[in-house]
């Protein structure tokens, strides 16, 4: 089992760059690091050029695994939407670049009364755009439902049934731990899921607060909180999940107060504890 780093896990502290991001993978033996898009990459290509990165990755063992995150892409207004797809059109082509074969997008956060029905029509139909443009650059999209009251699609049962029913070889889906226990996801829908559907697996753990009241902020390292990973990992074997890469994703405050080669460190051991026990 690979291991990758996202890079927000460590996004706040100190020194924090892309550049950074990578040597502290190299270091402490992550293969893979998933790229953030809006502020680390930014900030990277301000001073460097695409072509710089691929040839790092070129020469270097870690290699990108993901684009994190295209925010968001369902009902939308339509200038909103065409930026969405510009950027997803730009992540291609940097992904040509780089070796980078996946692009995660999030479904749109705090939409106000808008029905189950309208949300569904609109997913299908962005998400097809969206795969199409995907597809004739090689690449993947993995939807990441997410684990918030306030999210359009924030359970794996519903993001899964939208998946199948698109049902394009280059769509998939991000599990993320936490998002799956954020709104109390089923470990039977997941077991009666195709794991080949799954693209991207993010791992981490919460402290023990109610369904639909967890945040980010409320992350800690993998096997310190409440999140039946065993539980997640097994089922994902059982279905025949073939993927063989973890990305380690936190957001916690007491973390980014720490220097980032603590994170990265640590972040590793505790991860490897988890893989240990499943894989």
């Amino acid at each position: 089992m690979k291991l990758s780093m996202n890079e927000a896990t460590a996004l706040k502290c100190k020194g924090t760059s892309l550049e950074q991001d990578l040597a502290l993978c190299e270091k402490y033996g992550y293969d893979m690091i998933e790229i953030r898009t809006m502020d680390c990459l930014k900030d990277y290509l301000a001073k460097h050029s695409i072509d710089e990165l691929a040839a790092y990755f070129e020469s270097h063992p870690v290699k990108p695994w993901a684009f994190n995150t295209l925010e968001y892409f369902n009902n939308l207004p339509e200038a909103d939407y065409k930026e969405t797809l510009r950027k997803l059109r730009e992540m291609c082509e940097w992904g040509k670049k780089i070796g980078c074969k996946t692009v995660i997008t999030v479904p749109t956060v705090g939409l106000k009364k808008v029905t189950r029905q309208a949300i569904r029509k609109s997913t299908l139909a962005c998400l097809k755009e969206m795969g199409e443009i995907c597809g004739e650059a090689g690449m993947r999209l993995s939807v990441e439902f997410l684990g918030h009251p306030e999210a359009s699609i924030n359970d794996f049962g519903e993001a899964y049934d939208i998946i199948h029913e698109l049902d394009m070889e280059n769509v998939g889906l991000t599990l993320d731990c936490f998002h799956f226990h954020g709104m109390h996801s089923s470990l039977a829908d997941l077991a009666q899921a195709d794991g080949k559907k799954i693209f991207i697996v993010h791992l981490n753990d919460t402290e023990d607060f109610q369904f639909g009241a967890l945040r980010d902020d409320d992350r800690v390292w993998p096997g310190d909180g409440c999140i039946d990973l065993d539980g997640i990992l097994q089922t994902l074997r059982k279905i025949g999940w073939a993927q063989d890469v973890l990305s380690l994703e936190l957001f916690r405050p007491e973390y980014y107060a720490m220097p980032a080669d603590d994170v990265y460190r640590i972040g590793k051991a505790k991860s490897e504890a988890v893989i240990a026990r499943n894989f």
